[in-house]
């Protein structure tokens, strides 16, 4: 997929400082997500000691505590967490993969709280 960008009028217009103060793995791996509105299963991405970006068909408002549950080889741990963003991106295709019509994903920012034990989720992620 190949998101475009507007280029900014001049470059002081787009600095600003890194907030994030830990290393960041960009790995993709299934988890199933218990919020207020719910449980669905999600995609993350952007994993931190502090937090991660999960990718979901719906998302949970700003300041909601939300369970997301990672499963292992091992068995499973649950991280409590705060939805600290939402976002919804939309972009294009790139040429070739498929038609040119706006796609978008949608997600949500949580930073994690806590960790438990996992009980068995209610549905597999594999």
């Amino acid at each position: 997929m190949l998101w475009r960008t507007k280029q900014a009028d001049s470059p002081e217009k787009v600095t600003s400082p890194e907030r994030r103060t830990m290393a960041r793995l960009d790995k993709v791996f299934a988890v199933w997500l218990e919020g207020e509105r719910g449980e669905v299963r999600g995609v993350a991405r952007n994993i931190s000691p502090g937090g991660l970006f999960v990718e979901t068909p719906m998302t949970e408002p700003i300041g909601a505590e939300v369970r997301v549950n990672f499963t292992t080889d091992g068995g499973g741990i649950v991280a409590v967490g705060e939805v600290r963003y939402v976002c919804h991106l939309v972009g294009r295709r790139a040429p070739g993969e498929g038609p040119d019509v706006p796609v978008g994903v949608q997600g949500m920012g949580i930073r994690f709280i806590r960790f438990e034990a996992a009980s068995a989720p209610s549905e597999s992620l594999h």
